[in-house]
């Protein structure tokens, strides 16, 4: 199973918003005559709205079932995300309490008096107002589910970024202090290709050098640093007459990748002092 993409996630939380603000638009709006009408028109209300909170459970089980979960800050998403699904099912609660309040078209019992025109007016009356509360409560409720998926969608882009920004810091921490520009230079010529390091004898001492496969010298002290600091590692089962293959290591690798050389600070160069200036402070 593939793993989960959280930015793939987060625009499909963004896209479930809209849905959520387009219905809430819908329900704001919806137009009806109690009765037939009104289920017609608020029956569809509530069958979209039980289709996204289907949604967010599936959305919230992907989350709470990946890797995410070890992410910093992850548990205020998942438990906002929940309590989304809580106030989308309300919204359909609502939806459905407005149906019940709609009083729907029929004859009565055999025996028992027929609806008057009169009665038809005044439960109709009775029951306009009772089910635009259910509608304004359902409308709050999908507003605040819009909301809450901006929110979440946010809190995981965040959460993201703070964890990469921490990963870079701890990189940059593990690799110690910066480069110097020899340093550098040296790693980066020993990293394009095979550096070794060799012994020569001259005027009966050993004189080391280190040469890379295209001729680039590098310093015995940088090397050393380089060394020192775990950068490079030498292959000391070969003879130092025929040369000594120099790797870079891993740590060498993300050193040089995070790593910029120091800046080099320019001497400071004195002003020239004039001619005239000259003279006079000879002749003091």
């Amino acid at each position: 199973m593939p793993p989960l993409d959280l930015t793939e996630q987060t625009q499909q939380l963004r896209d479930l918003a809209k849905e959520f603000e387009a219905l809430r638009d819908r329900v704001r709006g919806v137009s009806y005559t109690p009765g037939t009408d009104a289920l017609r028109q608020i029956g569809p209300l509530l069958l979209t709205t039980q289709d996204l909170t289907a949604t967010l459970l599936v959305r919230l089980g992907a989350l709470a079932n990946s890797p995410y979960t070890r992410t910093p800050g992850s548990h205020a998403s998942l438990e906002c995300l929940s309590s989304l699904v809580l106030a989308s099912t309300l919204a359909g609660n609502d939806l459905a309490r407005a149906l019940h309040a709609n009083p729907l078209e029929g004859a009565a019992f055999p025996g028992y008096p027929a609806y008057s025109e009169s009665d038809r007016v005044a439960r109709h009356a009775t029951a306009i107002p009772r089910m635009t509360g259910h509608l304004n409560d359902a409308a709050h409720q999908l507003d605040l589910s819009a909301t809450g998926c901006h929110y979440v969608a946010a809190g995981i882009t965040s959460d993201l970024a703070d964890t990469q920004a921490n990963q870079v810091k701890s990189g940059q921490q593990t690799a110690g202090p910066a480069l110097s520009p020899a340093q550098y230079d040296a790693l980066k010529a020993l990293s394009a290709g095979e550096g070794k390091l060799y012994e020569s004898p001259r005027r009966g001492l050993g004189v080391a050098r280190v040469v890379t496969h295209d001729g680039i010298r590098v310093s015995i002290a940088t090397f050393r640093a380089l060394v020192k600091r775990g950068l490079v590692t030498v292959d000391t089962s070969t003879s130092l007459w025929h040369g000594q293959k120099i790797t870079v290591t891993e740590q060498g690798q993300r050193v040089q990748a995070l790593h910029r050389p120091l800046p080099v600070t320019a001497p400071a160069v004195a002003a020239p002092v004039p001619a005239a200036s000259r003279a006079q402070k000879a002749r003091r």
